[in-house]
């Protein structure tokens, strides 16, 4: 029982460094993260320092907030199943599944685009973004310019340009899509020519 207590303690330990390192890599202040969650910032700031315990509410609003797994918030340690349980969830009508699950770092979706999607909703965030088409067709629009990717074909882009992507009206598509934040790159091998 009592390692059991130990280990649960160490865990514990880590939820609030954890917890900062989140925010500060999503360049989110402690007020603003108080407005988004509902939260006081002296609660997160305590939660942060390890001065409060997290408490199951807490961490769910949390989860939500940075929109990653409760697990990945607290660190659960590995019970040796190598096999990752995929979540599908639902964004502005499009299925989306993570397939990373670090909260930091850069982050992975297979997004699938029904065909419904047609309506150009630009936006812009800070970021980069790759996307690559696995199936289907999707209209991409970027600032001015406006795209028809087809299977195979990718787009890597600045995410501070307004930017959109969906369906061509044609038929659903699915995407791969990954996302870094500002100051994160993707390292791309290619192979040496040859002399």
């Amino acid at each position: 029982m009592e390692d059991t207590s130990s280990e649960i303690a160490a865990v514990l330990e880590q939820v609030g460094p954890r917890l900062k390192r989140v925010r500060t890599q999503r360049r989110i202040t402690l007020t603003g993260l108080a407005a988004t969650t509902g939260i006081s910032k002296s609660t997160l700031s305590r939660l942060e320092t390890g001065q409060r315990r997290p408490t199951l509410e807490l961490l769910l609003a949390l989860s939500q907030a940075y929109r990653v797994p409760l697990d990945d918030l607290v660190g659960a340690p590995e019970v040796g199943d190598p096999r990752i349980r995929l979540k599908p969830g639902r964004v502005k009508g499009r299925t989306v599944i993570p397939l990373t699950r670090q909260p930091d770092g850069m982050q992975v979706w297979k997004i699938v685009i029904p065909t419904s999607k047609i309506i150009p909703e630009p936006r812009a965030h800070d970021g980069h973004e790759w996307i690559y088409v696995l199936s289907g067709h999707l209209r991409f629009v970027l600032g001015e310019r406006d795209w028809v990717l087809g299977p195979g074909e990718v787009a890597e882009f600045d995410t501070h340009v307004p930017h959109w992507f969906g369906s061509t009206g044609e038929g659903p598509s699915e995407i791969l899509s990954i996302f870094a934040r500002p100051g994160e790159r993707m390292n791309i091998r290619t192979p040496d020519p040859k002399p």
